[in-house]
Order: structure tokens, then C-alpha cells, then sequence
């Protein structure tokens, strides 16, 4: 069974929530991110989304764009962290989901990037460019890989594309819980549970909300209304704080650990 579906399955059956994070890839550099992904797995990180770097994220505010483009620096490329997921899984089974655009796979040629993501153990992607209703083909290429391809739904997708999408889903369901791009908030959005409540209505997968959580109450508020939340921009924040720190893994190690703990305590 995919390592998504089993991870939100386990998860269910035990009452708990999920906890995914997000990070860019190679930011600072791909042992970081390998080193960083193995911390994660320890401290309670159900599901690890990592971006692939790319020089022109539309859909990324000003934190994981600097993140982005500190991983084109550190020379990251496809293949480069098709082998970094390739050396985590020799230490973690982790769920692994890459965040990308759709042009870095146009141009491997999207059959054998799917191909070589199931060799190293990628779990699922999710391309933020990509809509369902030009997928066909990159789905059945997706389940013929035994990979979940993950969608979006945003505050403004009117119900009966929000239908569309999620019936085409697999995995879980990105709920992104605020308008705009990814970026730090000081407060959780107002109409979270009435927008749960809709996604539901069409669909048996998991929803995780993200988009702006930044501290463990915001967690624990967020994943109480879904079955899981994410948090990027916040650790990305701590990876930027802390980059060029020895005590890079263990400090950002511990903040995710925090929100974690918080998001399992519900």
C-alpha cells in the first residue's frame, strides 16, 4: 500500500491527526534536507512535503520563493533529490510528497519522472500548476506507479469544481485555508470548519489544511477541524534563521517537534 494511504489509515483507526510539514529541498544544500527529513521522522512528522526548487514558484509567497531560490543555488536539481529521497529512505519511510511545477516534469517527460519518483521512493506529488482537467494522462501514469496525486482546493473554488477536483484526488486533499499565496499568519481562518464541511461532502479522502499556521496553537486549532495540517512557511523561517548553524537539524528539529506534540495531543 502507497505510504500516504496507509500513514492517514493508521492515523484514522487511532483517532489521531496528521501532521505534514513542508520544506524546500536543498535549502541549504541536500544533505541538510536528507539530515532534516530523518530529524522530522523522529519527532512525529506523519507526512514530509518537500519543494522542488524552481525559478519561478507563482504560487509560493516571499519565504519559500527565498527558499527556492536558495536551493537553485545550492546546485538542486530533479535528479540530485531523486537520490537525496533515495539515501532517506535507506534510514526512514516517512511519506514522501514533492511540491512542483509542472515544467520541471514536462521536461524530464512526465513518464519517466513519475517512474523514477516510485524507484526512489516518492510516495506522492503534488503539481500546483497542473489542473485535474488536464490530467488524464498524468493520472493514470500516477496510479499506474502506485502514486497518489494530490489536489488542491482553495477558499474561492466554487462547489462544483471543488466536486470535480476531489472525486479525482488521491491520497489527501490540500485544503489551502487562506486566499493568496504561502505565508505566515497571526490568526487561523474564521470559516475553516463551514469549508471542511463542504470538501467532505463530496469526498471520503483525508483533507489537510495549510497555508499560514505558524505556531502549535495554530496547529492544534487548524488539525482539530481537518485530519491533518500542514506548516511550511513557518519551519522554512527557521531553516532560513538557521542555515549556516551547526545546530541547524537539532534547532529546527525541535520546533517541529513542538508542533507536532501539539497536533497529537488532540
Amino acid at each position: 500500500m502507497n505510504r500516504i494511504v496507509a500513514k492517514f489509515a493508521q492515523l484514522k483507526s487511532a483517532g489521531k491527526k496528521a501532521f505534514v510539514v513542508y520544506i524546500g529541498a536543498g535549502d541549504p544544500n541536500l544533505e541538510a534536507t536528507r539530515q532534516l527529513a530523518l530529524a522530522f521522522d523522529k519527532s512525529g512528522v506523519d507526512v514530509l512535503e518537500l519543494g522542488v526548487p524552481f525559478s519561478d514558484p507563482l504560487a509560493d509567497g516571499l519565504v519559500n520563493q527565498l527558499a527556492a531560490q536558495r536551493g537553485l543555488e545550492s546546485g538542486t536539481t530533479p535528479p540530485k533529490l531523486l537520490a537525496t529521497i533515495a539515501a532517506i529512505r535507506k534510514d526512514a519511510q516517512v511519506p514522501i510528497v514533492l511540491y512542483i511545477y509542472f515544467n520541471l516534469i514536462h521536461k524530464v517527460g512526465m513518464e519517466k519522472f513519475i517512474a523514477d519518483c516510485a524507484l526512489v521512493g516518492v510516495d506522492g506529488l503534488l503539481v500546483l500548476d497542473l489542473p485535474p482537467e488536464e490530467s488524464d494522462n498524468y493520472e493514470v501514469l500516477m496510479k499506474k506507479s502506485g502514486l497518489c496525486h494530490i489536489y488542491l482546493v482553495a477558499p474561492t473554488t466554487p462547489e462544483d469544481r471543488m466536486e470535480l477536483i476531489v472525486k479525482r484526488g488521491a491520497g489527501f486533499i490540500y485544503y489551502i485555508s487562506r486566499e493568496g499565496v504561502t505565508g505566515m499568519q497571526t490568526s487561523v481562518a474564521t470559516n475553516l470548519a463551514s469549508q471542511i464541511a463542504k470538501i467532505r461532502a463530496h469526498t471520503n479522502l483525508p483533507i489537510a489544511v495549510g497555508f499560514g499556521i505558524s505556531n502549535p496553537a495554530q496547529a492544534k486549532t487548524v488539525a482539530a477541524e481537518g485530519d491533518g495540517c500542514v506548516v511550511g512557511s513557518a519551519i522554512v523561517n527557521q531553516i532560513a534563521e538557521h542555515g549556516k548553524s551547526p545546530d541547524l537539524v537539532a534547532k529546527v528539529g525541535a520546533f517541529v517537534k513542538s508542533l507536532a506534540d501539539a497536533v497529537k495531543t488532540i
